[in-house]
Parts: C-alpha cells; structure tokens; sequence
C-alpha cells in the first residue's frame, strides 16, 4: 500500500509559471499512491484554467474515490471568503482534497478556525507582505483497504507558529474519533520535531520536502497514531520526486502489509 501528500500548488510550475492539466497529471500518476491527500487545491478557478484538481487527480490515479474539501470561496492571495456550506460550487474554490483506490465508508470534515491575525510571509514576487490567514480544514475518510479499515485524513495548517500546532492539536482529537489505525497526511507548516512533541503521533518517513528545487525542511509529513499503528505494517519505500509542478515536493510512503 503507498500513502502520498502533494501540496500542489494549484498545479503551477515553478519554469514558467503556468498551469497545464498534463503536467499535473504526470505528476500524480507518477506518485502511484492507493490514498493521496493533496493541499493547495483549485476548483472552478480562472488562474488554473476552470480546472477540477481533484477529479483530475483521480483520474491519474485510477481512483474512482475523492472529494474536495473547500476552506474558502473565491482566490487566495487576491479576494475570498471563508467557505459556508451555501457557497455556489460554481463560484472559484481553494481547499484540500483526498484521492482513493479503495471504497470508502464514512468521510468527515473538520473546520480548523484561521489565525486571527495579519502574519508576514515572503512572498517570492512581492517581498514580505502582512497576509490574512484561511481558514482551515480537516478531510478524513474510513477507507476500506484489502487489510480492513482505516482512518486516512489530510490538511493544511496555517504559516503562524504557535496557531498550527493549535489546529494540528484540534485535527488529532478529531481523528481519535474515527477508527485505528490512523494516519494523518499534509502540509502542516513546521519540521517534523515540534509536529511528533505536540502530537506523540510517529512521522512514518524523514525527508525534506520544501523548496522543490533544492528541498532543505521538511514540511510535508506522514503521520501514524500510535495506537493501532502496528496494523500499517512496514514501512518500505520512502520517495519525494521532483515533480514538474509545485514549490514543494511529493512524499510517497510504501508499507509492506504483511
């Protein structure tokens, strides 16, 4: 079985700039994963062609599976509103998503709320700015694998120290919630120390992910509860391709379920 988190960018290339389903496509077919959570997803946004990020990752994987969770109607960085479950799915949407081989039993969703605050963030094209935070949200599926079931879930935590480890804290006691074993997939925004001292979960795989170039931190993680966490099996396979889209990198984990 292969987990894989893919902060993607909203499927842009760092060479030119620009947004093409093919090259997003290779990129996700390339992960080969059973269950992918992704990060930074588009949907019926002009700056990404009018694109369903989620369903075309399905698509690249085969999976007949998903579904896109939305943190805010509108573009990031430009004008958006936090998401309320009245929003039109016609207008422009930004949020998380998750992909899978395997049936799927339950899903649930948790608002994680945003920091309160203006933060500053460099920003490659602008310098430091002082950014309004998104709200944030937690996407997680009872997914039904050839071993049983199992808790998958994926999410974005906010850029402001201190406010991720409170919305990292929040998606943990969700989780417990839903059946063992658990893994939680994402971009959450801090080094895999502090994300395994805050929540006693185990990081399943060490590898730096971000910047995609030159990767120097590790942002992106895989996470297991412990508890229950002796039925994932072992882990075999490590990967971060370079992929053609995307400022960060891909982390695939492969497990021996035997």
């Amino acid at each position: 079985m292969r987990l894989a988190t893919f902060n993607l960018l909203h499927g842009r290339s760092l060479s030119d700039g620009t947004v093409h389903a093919d090259r997003i496509s290779s990129a996700i077919a390339d992960l080969d994963a059973d269950v992918l959570g992704l990060q930074e997803v588009d949907r019926a946004q002009p700056r990404s062609g009018h694109i369903d990020l989620t369903a075309l990752a399905a698509t690249a994987l085969g999976a007949e599976t998903h579904r896109f969770a939305a943190a805010v109607v509108g573009t990031p960085g430009q004008s958006w509103q936090p998401w309320h479950s009245g929003a039109d799915i016609a207008h422009p949407q930004y949020g998380i998503a998750l992909v899978s081989r395997y049936p799927v039993q339950r899903w649930q969703i948790t608002q994680l709320p945003a920091a309160p605050m203006r933060s500053p963030v460099y920003v490659p094209d602008g310098g430091l700015l002082l950014l309004r935070d998104e709200p944030r949200v937690l996407l997680a599926a009872v997914v039904e694998t050839p071993d049983g079931p199992m808790t998958v879930a994926t999410t974005h935590l906010s850029f402001v120290p201190g406010w991720n480890v409170r919305q990292l804290r929040a998606a943990v006691r969700a989780l417990r919630a839903l059946p063992a074993p658990r893994v939680l997939l994402g971009d959450l925004n801090m080094p895999a120390g502090p994300v395994r001292a805050f929540t006693g979960w185990r990081p399943l795989a060490r590898a730096a992910t971000f910047p995609s170039p030159s990767p120097k931190t590790q942002l992106d993680h895989v996470l297991a509860d412990p508890r229950g966490a002796g039925e994932l099996g072992r882990v075999v396979q490590v990967r971060t391709p370079h992929a053609p889209v995307s400022d960060h990198r891909p982390l695939v984990v492969r497990f021996d379920r035997r």
